[in-house]
């Protein structure tokens, strides 16, 4: 099956940049939508954002909106969130997630078929 792994994740403050990859081992990468999750201290799993498999369309939860964005390099089989100017509220544990068909569209998308284990940002202020 398809397999995602997080990286990039840490200790940052208030205002700062943070750019997570995913890397995903599936050949068939450009046909893939890809996402990414955040899970905060105490509170339920939440879309943050997504990207078509034609990289077409691109969709981010209301409170990143602005502040991230998701791209790939088809290339190197790679899921990337830049993340700006991060908010003590942006701390949680952040998940790459993907599926063959169909786009992730917010608030609650479903039909997720892979997960990534997860990758802990903490914003201190």
């Amino acid at each position: 099956q398809v397999q995602l792994v997080e990286s990039g994740g840490g200790l940052v403050q208030a205002g700062d940049s943070l750019k997570l990859s995913c890397a995903v081992s599936e050949g068939f990468f450009s046909m893939l939508t890809v996402a990414w999750f955040r899970q905060a201290p105490g509170k339920e799993r939440e879309f943050v954002a997504s990207l078509s498999r034609s990289d077409s369309k691109t969709y981010y939860t209301d409170s990143v909106k602005g502040r991230f964005t998701i791209s790939r390099d088809g290339a190197k089989n790679t899921v990337y969130l830049q993340m700006n100017r991060l908010k003590p509220e942006d701390t949680a544990v952040y998940y790459c997630a993907a599926k063959f068909l169909g786009d992730l569209v917010p608030p609650n998308p479903g039909g997720v078929k892979y997960w990534g284990k997860g990758t802990l940002i903490t914003v201190s202020s």
